[in-house]
């Protein structure tokens, strides 16, 4: 006798949260603890030759739990949600078949939406449209058309960043394409049939405490070698107009490496935008009412959740 229930949904457990927060050591231990494996949530862990300036989980943090979707493709290759989805997608059935766990780890909060969601079907670029938005940028600078986004869009302009040229332009594209913003259009989209049964856990400390831990990371970084590892790429050929390298971190000591700023005020740069990277990330999760959030400290309760988690799984199975 045939069963009418539909197949159950394969498991996912995301550990989201802002940088700095303490994702990578946690992760760990709790991938360890509950026999799953890592896929990378990073948007720019996935680029080779990014080591410091991305917080990469070192060799020897890789090497006590398989990470996946780490060291992917070289700083001058072109890299998106939709793809991370396709390859995302295909580790988790890899890894399943293997009779292991999937814990999405990471801070890129499209990226963990694209896998879990799925992406909104998006208009066809119109290269009328774009064009005259590329020229708006060159005539009238970048923060011209972040001001218009942050009019007719301020849901996605609180979640872009106003360097993030090709976000800005193809938002503002979109809604001169369907007179609905962008943000309401994926928002819509959230509610279609999922593919995977989801345990969202946000990890959070006070501003504060969140924000010493970034000032302390920049100058731990520079101290690892991040001078040194911008000097290698910018010597390899990377231009800093990369999307890798315009990053934060790359693109402040880039400057500084080029006689344009003091050593001190790249410093000084790196940690505010960290700060301000951080905080829009927290506004990007808090958007998604289905994360619980816990402090890394919280170990307990964050262990207890993910047990439940399973246990009601199994109770289904």
């Amino acid at each position: 006798m045939t069963s009418d229930r539909p197949p159950l949904r394969p498991p996912l457990v995301i550990i989201a949260g802002p940088t700095a927060v303490g994702k990578t050591s946690l992760s760990i231990r709790l991938a360890k603890k509950f026999g799953a494996e890592i896929i990378n949530a990073d948007s720019r862990q996935i680029y080779k030759k990014l080591d410091i300036g991305t917080a990469k989980p070192t060799k020897e943090e890789q090497s006590e739990v398989p990470h996946h979707l780490v060291d992917l493709i070289n700083p001058d290759e072109h890299f998106n949600a939709a793809r991370f989805a396709e390859l995302a997608r295909s580790k988790i059935v890899e890894i399943n078949q293997r009779e292991k766990r999937v814990f999405v780890v990471g801070g890129t909060g499209l990226y963990i939406k694209a896998l879990v969601h799925g992406l909104f079907p998006a208009p066809p670029s119109d290269k009328t449209t774009k064009e005259q938005l590329v020229k708006e940028t060159e005539i009238y600078g970048l923060s011209f058309l972040y001001e218009k986004l942050k009019k007719v869009d301020p849901v996605s302009a609180q979640k872009i960043h106003p360097n993030d040229k090709q976000r800005i332009v193809r938002a503002l594209e979109v809604y001169y394409l369907t007179g609905e913003p962008i943000s309401k259009l994926q928002e819509q989209h959230r509610f279609e049939t999922r593919q995977y049964e989801t345990l969202k856990i946000a990890l959070y400390r006070p501003r504060e405490e969140l924000y010493d831990r970034i000032n302390r990371r920049v100058l731990q970084m520079i101290d690892q070698g991040l001078l040194e590892e911008v000097k290698s790429l910018l010597l390899e050929g990377y231009s800093p107009e990369l999307n890798s390298m315009t990053s934060i971190g790359y693109q402040h000591i880039a400057r500084y490496l080029k006689g344009e700023i003091s050593l001190e005020r790249a410093i000084e740069l790196l940690q505010r935008d960290t700060r301000r990277y951080a905080k829009r990330q927290i506004t990007w999760f808090k958007g998604d009412k289905e994360y619980i959030w816990l402090r890394p400290d919280e170990y307990d309760e964050i262990e207890r959740q993910i047990d439940a988690f399973y246990k009601r799984r199994s109770i289904q199975e």
